[in-house]
């Protein structure tokens, strides 16, 4: 989405499971208007928080004229994606198969024999190899969605890229940021609050203050890191990724505060503004 807009409006990372939000980006030609919905992951969840998760992404498909079901051609097994085929069995939308990462092939032939074991778990409407760091096959994979799509008006501005505020991108920003530079458990037992975001016209600044919430005390210490070390790094990459999409200088401090078990505290989940699951 975010090579298709030419914008970072939905962050990136390697490790699996870092979208969390259903995160709408708006693409506008003389043609028409595209409304992307990027959603998290479909997975096997076991508690609370990763159902809610899962249910996040799974309505959205009914939700939509066409799925991109998107999956990594350097991943070295399918068995999650074989789970998340299961999972859009009773789905009449159309579904275009997007194997990514192609530029990492070393031997482009291994892409057919791998075309042949995803469709033989579903029909897709089409299958189009891409790569989205380097924008190879996006063209295609937009003609080949458009030409799918029911006529209808455009729904937003024609200069719209999001309808997600200002206050959740740069929340998700540090958010990025904690998976790029911690391990292990650390990204998935964080999230991040913005507590003030105050606008200074005349000095073109914005001031930003916000939390970065851990589930114990030892992932705090991971985050601040020796001597603050970790937790300036943080807010250097944050702010200056800030800057670039707000358009002005950024005053950006961070906090770190335990959460005991947030994960599996209804009430909190709900104030960090995750949608419970339906009969919890």
């Amino acid at each position: 989405m975010n090579q298709i807009l030419k914008q970072k409006i939905s962050i990136t990372c390697p490790k699996p499971q870092t979208t969390r939000n259903r995160i709408l980006g708006i693409y506008n030609t003389s043609r028409c208007q595209m409304i992307f919905v990027d959603t998290p992951g479909i997975h096997r969840a076991r508690d609370t928080f990763n159902k809610i998760l899962v249910e996040t992404a799974l309505a959205t498909l009914s939700d939509v004229d066409v799925v991109a079901f998107i999956a990594d051609v350097t991943a070295r097994s399918m068995d999650l994606d074989r789970f998340a085929v299961q999972c859009m069995e009773k789905l009449t939308t159309p579904v275009v198969l997007v194997l990514n990462k192609v530029d990492l092939l070393k031997d482009k032939a291994t892409l057919l024999p791998l075309i042949q074991r995803y469709t033989a778990m579903r029909p897709f409407a089409a299958v189009v190899p891409v790569s989205a760091l380097t924008g190879d096959g996006v063209t295609e994979l937009v003609g080949e969605l458009e030409k799918r799509l029911p006529e209808g008006p455009r729904y937003y501005p024609e200069d719209a890229v999001t309808d997600q505020p200002e206050r959740f991108l740069v929340a998700e920003i540090v958010r990025e940021k904690v998976f790029h530079l911690t391990e292990e458990e650390v990204p998935y037992a964080t999230a991040v609050t913005v507590d003030a975001f105050r606008e200074d016209p005349q000095k073109n600044l914005i001031r930003i203050e916000a939390t970065i919430h851990v589930e114990r005390d030892s992932q705090k210490g991971i985050v601040i890191g020796k001597g603050g070390a970790r937790l300036k790094e943080i807010g250097r990459q944050a702010r200056e990724d800030m800057e670039r999409l707000l358009g002005c200088r950024v005053y950006l401090g961070l906090y770190v505060r335990v959460q005991k078990n947030w994960r599996q505290d209804r009430r909190v989940l709900g104030e960090f503004g995750y949608r419970l699951p339906r009969g919890t």
